[in-house]
């Protein structure tokens, strides 16, 4: 499973950035994809995730300004991010969780990450 984000850069407080992220490869079934980020010094944490059926759960400090959705048939993922603040500005990293094969377990795939840098 080979897991390809972009849409990072650089954007000013206030701003919004669409990062994306697909999945290509074997993949026999997938439970969820996720954004992670990680900001220089602290620990990887969770953003925002999305089920197959379209349920979603987000971090509650970017409930209301953040949206994921996906396009199951293409197997991407995105992230909107609205209302960028400086404090956010980290490499977001996509995962997927789900199974190669029918018979394998399910196991967490990452993707490269995508450098966002909110600044003025």
């Amino acid at each position: 499973v080979q897991l390809q984000a972009s849409g990072g850069g650089l954007v000013q407080p206030g701003g919004s950035l669409r990062l994306s992220c697909t999945a290509s490869g074997s993949i026999f079934s997938i439970n969820t994809m996720g954004w992670y980020r990680q900001a220089p010094g602290k620990q990887r944490e969770l953003v925002a995730s999305i089920t197959t059926a379209g349920s979603t759960n987000y971090a509650d400090s970017v409930k209301g300004r953040f949206t994921i959705f996906r396009d199951n048939a293409k197997n991407t993922m995105y992230l909107q991010m609205n209302s960028l603040k400086s404090e956010e500005t980290a490499i977001y990293y996509c995962n997927l969780n789900g199974r190669r094969r029918s018979w394998d377990p399910s196991s967490d795939y990452w993707g490269q990450g995508t450098q966002v840098t909110v600044s003025s």
